[in-house]
């Protein structure tokens, strides 16, 4: 039986407790990313995807890749993407993949009969065949260059097959170099967030794929997703090696990135990145999931190498508004949490009207699966919160949920058009926001306040919808309230299965007027990276501990007014 650690001292360095950073509020961001996510071309139901995402930084500009989403975005700040059509990729197929090479991006993803693509300039849809025969047909390509300019390829999307790779030749279009190797199998009887299910709870393995090389240091980084993009557990672990094709070490703190709650779940199958100040990312798959298993969004967490080489990936409030960064940071020290606090989580809330099964109050239960919808899809249709007090708005997330929608891609997008005010008494209301002439097509749409305001009504008008009812599974409000912070989590106890030491339950004694709690937990006392929100109990079922490795726990609460951290 392995004995479980506990750790009952305030850790100094998760980042999210760290110093803000010192810029306006405004260049700020709030996850799932706000895109224009496109409608499927699937006949059996119409649902929004973007998913597999790559971020790749060339010539000064970031770009943006993802399955099935028509083109691709660009960016010079990762706050304002500019959406690229594209007639010249394969952009209906999965898990796309880019690398520099030679001052070019080379293009590969999933498909039989595969080709490469290259484009010297990637803000014009100008790409051209490299390579019309490349020998490998797989799925979940990455590409790597490594700094002597040989290059490797790394594949692999299977509950049975290994993650292989095989190094390509630059200098003959990309052909592979002798046979591939065998680099990462299954393991999920030791890795529990490999298996299979939504709690990693159905004895099978998962589907390890969506694999991605960093260098670090002189280490290669390999890591991969598991155990399925469905599933709010989705995650990327890693293995390390000093060669390219191995042999690799697992990392013991996998996943390291792990998003299992909040309002949306999944940080798996993305790539890690360097911003234009030397900062990593972590850009991975959020899964809604509920009208198709690929019904997909995208999130953006800040990432980092510890004094110990170890990758880790900052998920803790990981759909709140983060700042973005403008300088060099360090993520151990420094945080990028706004701490505007959610002030909208269950709140009295009232509708013009509710579809049957989607009441007013879904719009308010940070739960991405489930919506409040309006009979009507018609102009006039409105939700109203009442916050229960005065307090500061900073900012707005509007998830719109696309209820009865029959749109399909390729169709013609009306965008979303909307007025959302504010008051003190519920009866003299004043405009905060006005997108009546909006002409983006956004689902998630993240707005910061031009200067913040005192509300305690805060309520949302429909003017047009796209198609179908006006819907939203989230109306998140986030600022601060005036009252007290939470009482500190007084004690708590963790149980490990000896059967299973993948499986861990942790309870507490619930504190009076907390809104919900941070778990966090890591492999080492004073590291404490990974995180899992739990809102509305005093109980966490973790299912994707690893056999025999030790954890530390840590369990902070907070409400409207801010964070107690455990003392």
């Amino acid at each position: 039986m392995n004995r479980i650690i506990l750790s009952f001292f305030l850790f100094l360095g998760v980042s999210v407790f760290g110093q803000s950073i010192a810029q306006p509020a405004k260049q700020s961001f709030c996850n799932p990313l706000n895109l224009n996510y496109r409608f499927s071309y699937d006949q059996s139901s119409s649902y929004r995807e973007a998913a597999d995402p790559v971020i790749h930084l060339f010539k000064n500009k970031y770009f943006l890749y993802a399955s099935k989403s028509g083109g691709y975005w660009y960016s010079d700040d990762m706050l304002k993407w500019t959406f690229r059509p594209s007639a010249t990729l394969p952009v209906e197929d999965y898990a796309p993949t880019v690398e520099t090479i030679r001052d070019t991006v080379f293009f590969i993803a999933s498909r039989g009969g595969q080709k490469i693509y290259y484009n010297t300039n990637p803000i014009e849809d100008n790409w051209k065949v490299y390579n019309a025969s490349f020998p490998i047909s797989m799925t979940d390509p990455a590409l790597f260059k490594d700094e002597d300019g040989r290059v490797y390829f790394y594949y692999g999307c299977s509950n049975r097959d290994p993650i292989r790779g095989v190094e390509l030749n630059p200098s003959h279009l990309l052909d592979t170099i002798g046979q591939s190797k065998i680099l990462i199998g299954h393991h999920a009887k030791t890795y529990g967030w490999e298996e299979h299910g939504e709690k990693n709870d159905d004895g099978q393995e998962g589907w390890n794929e969506g694999s991605w090389m960093t260098k670090y240091k002189g280490k290669y980084y390999l890591q991969y997703a598991s155990p399925g993009t469905e599933f709010k557990v989705y995650g990327d672990g890693v293995y390390v090696s000093e060669k390219p094709l191995g042999p690799f070490t697992y990392m013991p703190n996998s996943p390291f990135s792990y998003k299992p709650g909040g309002f949306i779940n999944g940080a798996g199958h993305g790539c890690t990145f360097k911003d234009k100040y030397g900062n990593y990312w972590h850009v991975a798959t959020m899964a809604i999931s509920v009208r198709h298993m690929f019904e997909r969004r995208i999130g953006l967490f800040p990432a980092f190498f510890d004094d110990k080489g170890q990758l880790n990936c900052i998920t803790s409030f990981g759909d709140y508004p983060m700042l973005m960064p403008n300088r060099k940071m360090n993520y151990e020290k420094e945080g990028l949490f706004t701490n505007w606090m959610l002030l909208s989580y269950h709140k009295p809330v009232k509708a013009s009207s509710e579809l049957a099964g989607h009441p007013a109050a879904m719009a308010c239960n940070e739960e991405v699966r489930d919506w409040w919808s309006a009979a009507t899809g018609n102009k006039g249709e409105w939700l109203q919160i009442d916050l229960q007090q005065q307090c500061t708005v900073n900012a707005l997330q509007v998830n719109f949920a696309d209820e009865a929608s029959k749109l399909k891609a390729g169709n013609p997008v009306r965008p979303y058009q909307y007025i959302i005010s504010a008051s003190d008494d519920g009866v003299h209301w004043h405009k905060i926001v006005d997108q009546s002439k909006n002409a983006a097509d956004v689902t998630h749409d993240y707005i910061v306040l031009p200067k913040a305001v005192k509300a305690r009504y805060v309520k949302i008008d429909n003017l047009q919808v796209p198609d179908g009812k006006f819907s939203l599974s989230g109306f998140r409000i986030f600022g601060k309230g005036k009252g007290e912070l939470p009482e500190a989590v007084d004690g708590f106890s963790v149980q490990r299965k000896p059967e299973d030491t993948r499986r861990a339950r942790l309870e507490w004694k619930p504190v009076k007027a907390a809104t919900g709690y941070i778990v966090y937990f890591g492999t080492e006392q004073n590291k404490l990276y990974h995180s899992a929100m739990v809102y509305g109990q005093n109980s966490l079922d973790l299912s994707g501990l690893n056999e025999g490795i030790p954890y530390f726990f840590r369990i902070d609460s907070f409400n409207e007014n801010g964070i107690s951290k455990r003392k």
